[in-house]
């Protein structure tokens, strides 16, 4: 028989062992938890990475599609004419202002463009007309000074091809109008983007442009506070787009004349703006990637032999214009009997488009040869210019107003404020000596004669009661509604 004190051991060493099994099953639970825990995470993180490539994949494939937003206009949206909007904006997500240049949009591009009924079509639409013409590649054939810049080549003899994306930046039903009024005239305008780099090899390949007037640009001042990628993505990549197709892949590399800006001169207070006054002061995005603009096109004009006129606009207007414009939403919101806001003291330069057409076309005319090649190499210093085509008479906005006014037949609810920090500037006034010494630019347009033909335009195009149209067209026949009004008269 064992002594009591050997099994008082032996049941203490029990306990100590069912002890250390139960702690060794909880620790052998606890690793395995870990281990579970552990392998969850990995997972977890694998997981999250891949979504995150995939996403990061698909933004790039889109980009800037899922970057950019546009909207269509409901009220209106000043864009450098010293006028506020009086209604709001709708948003609507629609196909990027821009389209990516990744392989994927390429390889679109190859699809659909190049096929030998395309290069006939492009090519038949490039040919000039007459003898010494010249053939024109014009980026943002739909848009307002566009197209009837392409008009007035046409009707000249040149040839002329189109490119323009159709943004809805504002109404796309009014860019369809123009491209087909170009069509009418045997102008074809291709639906596709400037940063397209496979189309625009295609283009230049297929075609022998002697010029491009790359007109094609994201507009607005203010839309830049809420879309500033659009701009940039258009303002600058397209620009650049437009230069490196031109300058590798163009032979012989075409003469180029492109849209800067009046915005560039920013917080100038200096008038009338003068070529030579310094343009290091923007007041919006917009007018800092116009300026941006000015700056690539040195640099593509010394490395690359290009030939580079840039044409700083002043506040367009007329038939067909663009509808974010002051002068076209305000007419708009007269008729209709809506309210107009716009900014005391603000006056503009406005040109009408009859005039800038002129000095388009003047800009083309004395454009001189680019100098360099595929090669890189070039023969010479190629022409780098700057010219102001405005109409050199500021107007107050009130003014302006108030010829819509008797135009009309009716007059306006005006809500009088002051000017915001918001891109707009207090005035602009065109010095245009250079551009009237080197190609005999003169506008010779009056703001009342120049809004008398946007609102016979505007009461045609929308079909307006018999009373305004009489009102705006004065003596003149009242508007028939069988056919699409024509283009100005230059045009």
């Amino acid at each position: 028989m064992a002594p009591s004190g050997s099994v008082v051991d032996a049941a203490a060493k029990g306990v100590k062992l069912e002890r250390y099994a139960s702690g060794g099953a909880q620790l052998l639970r606890r690793a395995a938890s870990a281990k579970f825990v552990s392998a969850s995470s990995h997972l977890l993180f694998r997981a999250t990475v891949l979504a995150t490539l995939a996403l990061v994949f698909l933004f790039t494939l889109h980009y800037p599609s899922l970057l950019s937003r546009s909207f269509i206009l409901s009220g209106g949206s000043s864009s450098s004419s010293g006028s506020a909007s009086s209604s709001s904006l709708l948003h609507a997500s629609h196909r990027s202002l821009l389209m990516s240049s990744s392989s994927s949009t390429s390889a679109s591009a190859a699809a659909l463009y190049g096929g030998e009924k395309w290069q006939k079509d492009i090519r038949r639409s490039a040919k000039p007309r007459r003898d010494g013409g010249i053939s024109v590649l014009v980026t943002g054939a739909a848009g307002f000074v566009g197209s009837h810049c392409a008009l007035a080549l046409r009707a000249r003899g040149d040839g002329v091809l189109g490119l323009d994306n159709f943004n809805s930046y504002y109404d796309p039903a009014l860019k369809r109008g123009r491209q087909a009024l170009l069509a009418a005239r045997g102008v074809v305008v291709l639906d596709a983007d400037i940063n397209d780099a496979l189309l625009l090899e295609k283009l230049f390949d297929a075609v022998p442009f002697t010029h491009v007037l790359h007109l094609a640009a994201q507009a607005g001042v203010r839309y830049a506070m809420e879309a500033p990628q659009t701009y940039v993505a258009s303002n600058v990549a397209g620009l650049v787009s437009v230069f490196e197709a031109a300058a590798k892949h163009a032979d012989p590399q075409p003469a180029i004349v492109w849209a800067s800006s009046s915005s560039v001169y920013g917080l100038n207070t200096d008038a009338p703006f003068s070529e030579e006054h310094r343009t290091d002061r923007p007041a919006s995005l917009y007018a800092a990637t116009k300026k941006a603009g000015e700056a690539i096109a040195h640099a593509y004009n010394h490395i690359y032999g290009l030939s580079i006129t840039g044409l700083r606009f002043f506040t367009v207007y007329g038939p067909w214009g663009r509808p974010d414009m002051a002068y076209f939403f305000f007419a708009r919101n007269i008729v209709a009997g809506e309210p107009i806001t716009l900014y005391a003291d603000a006056r503009r330069d406005f040109t009408y488009i009859d005039d800038v057409v002129k000095g388009c076309l003047g800009a083309l005319d004395t454009a001189g040869r680019s100098t360099g090649s595929r090669s890189g190499k070039k023969t010479g210093p190629a022409p780098l210019r700057v010219y102001n085509l405005g109409n050199t008479s500021p107007v107050p906005v009130t003014r302006m107003v108030a010829i819509l006014e008797k135009l009309l037949g009716k007059k306006a609810n005006k809500r009088v404020v002051t000017m915001p920090s918001n891109g707009d500037v207090p005035f602009t006034h065109a010095n245009v000596s250079h551009a009237a010494h080197d190609f005999a630019y003169r506008p010779t347009t009056s703001l009342e004669a120049g809004l008398r033909h946007f609102v016979d335009w505007f009461a045609e195009y929308y079909k307006l009661d018999i009373k305004i149209a009489k009102g705006a067209r004065a003596d003149k026949k009242p508007p028939t509604k069988k056919k699409a009004p024509a283009m100005s008269a230059s045009s």
